[in-house]
């Protein structure tokens, strides 16, 4: 059981961001999904939320600046969320983590017993 993000890597700023997670071993049925970014120089507990999905009723948030840029959805099978946003700022530069939960998911609160994904990083030129 486990997550899998990719997407990262150099992005060009002012240009799009898309990046996905895949469930392996499971489905995300039942399940909130949310993307965490974790900038340099940070400790995981640091990790800031940027968005979430329900996968049972696709119920979406999105948080501070980036709510208006981002958008994530989940597929039909329920087995890959993507996260995009747009207008990239180099701001956006850090690595992204996707984690699920069962129950509710807490963008203000990083759950180290919700499952992680290894990160993938994402740098911004401007």
């Amino acid at each position: 059981v486990q997550l899998v993000e990719s997407g990262g890597g150099l992005q060009q700023a002012g240009g799009t961001l898309r990046l996905s997670c895949a469930a392996s071993g499971f489905t995300f049925e039942d399940h909130d999904i949310g993307w965490f970014r974790q900038a340099p120089g940070q400790e995981p507990y640091e990790r800031v939320g940027v968005a979430c999905i329900s996968s049972n009723d696709g119920e979406t948030h999105v948080l501070d600046d980036r709510k208006g840029r981002g958008t994530i959805s989940i597929d039909s099978a329920k087995t890959t969320i993507v996260l995009e946003m747009n207008s990239v700022k180099p701001e956006d530069a850090a690595v992204y983590y996707c984690a699920t939960d069962r129950a509710t998911m807490n963008l203000y609160y990083v759950e180290e017993d919700n499952i992680w994904g290894q990160g993938t990083q994402v740098t911004v030129s401007s």
